[in-house]
C-alpha cells in the first residue's frame, strides 16, 4: 500500500509539473504575440488542458504568470552560459564561443526577444518584483569576468572594458538582429536573419568583439 501511495504522489507531482510547463509554453507564445496587456488568461486556459482557475492556482494571476514566463526565458539562456565549457580554450576562442552561443540562442528564440521588448515597455516592473530575475544575470558576468582577466594577464586583451559592458555589446547586436529584422529589412532591403548570410553575421560579430578587445590602445 505504501508503494502505491508513493507512486500516486509522484504521479501527481509529475502531472502538476507537466501542466505548469504546458501553461508556460502557451503563455509564452501569447504574451510574445500580443504583449502583456493584450494577452488574456482565458485564451491561455482555452489553449491548454487546464482552466483559468487552475492557472490562478499555479501562478496567482496574470502578472505572476507573465513574471514566471520571463523567469523561465532568462533562466534558459543563463543555464546555457553556465554550462559553456571554455576552460580549455584560450581567451580569444573562449570569447568567440560565448558570442556564438548568444547569437545562436537569440536567433532560435524570437519569443524571448519579444518578451524582453515588452518588458522594457513596462519599464521592467515585473523583473523588479522578481527575486529570481534580480540575480539571474550574474552567471553571464561570472563567465565573462574570468575570460577577460585571463586575456589581460596574457597580454592579449587591451581594452579597458568590464564584463557588464562587454555583455551589453554582445547582446545588443544579437538582439537587434532579431528584434529589428522587419523594420531594418524594409528600410535597407536586407534580411538580417537570411540563412544564406547567417555564418557571415555570426563571424562578423565575433570578429568585431575580438578586434575591440585586442586593439592596441593609444598611450595616455
Amino acid at each position: 500500500m505504501a508503494d502505491i501511495g508513493n507512486s500516486t504522489a509522484v504521479k501527481r507531482v509529475r502531472d502538476a509539473e507537466r501542466t505548469r510547463a504546458e501553461i508556460l509554453d502557451v503563455a509564452t507564445a501569447e504574451f510574445a504575440r500580443l504583449g502583456y496587456t493584450g494577452a488574456r488568461v482565458d485564451e491561455i486556459a482555452a489553449r491548454t488542458r487546464t482552466t483559468k482557475r487552475m492557472i490562478y492556482y499555479y501562478f496567482g494571476g496574470k502578472e505572476q504568470l507573465f513574471t514566471a514566463v520571463l523567469e523561465r526565458a532568462y533562466l534558459e539562456i543563463r543555464v546555457k552560459e553556465q554550462e559553456l565549457d571554455v576552460a580549455h580554450l584560450d581567451p580569444v576562442s573562449a570569447i568567440r564561443r560565448l558570442v556564438e552561443l548568444t547569437f545562436d540562442h537569440h536567433e532560435a528564440h524570437p519569443d524571448f526577444i519579444r518578451l524582453v521588448s515588452i518588458e522594457n515597455i513596462h519599464e521592467a516592473e515585473h523583473m523588479v518584483a522578481s527575486q529570481m530575475l534580480s540575480t539571474l544575470n550574474s552567471p553571464a558576468i561570472e563567465v565573462l569576468g574570468p575570460i577577460l582577466e585571463a586575456g589581460r594577464a596574457q597580454g592579449v586583451f587591451t581594452a579597458q572594458v568590464d564584463a557588464v559592458d562587454l555583455h551589453a555589446m554582445i547582446s545588443s547586436y544579437c538582439f537587434f538582429r532579431v528584434a529589428n529584422r522587419y523594420t531594418f529589412g524594409t528600410l535597407f532591403g536586407r534580411d538580417l536573419v537570411d540563412p544564406q548570410r547567417r555564418e557571415y553575421y555570426r563571424g562578423m560579430l565575433g570578429d568585431m568583439i575580438i578586434a575591440y578587445l585586442t586593439e592596441r590602445q593609444p598611450a595616455s
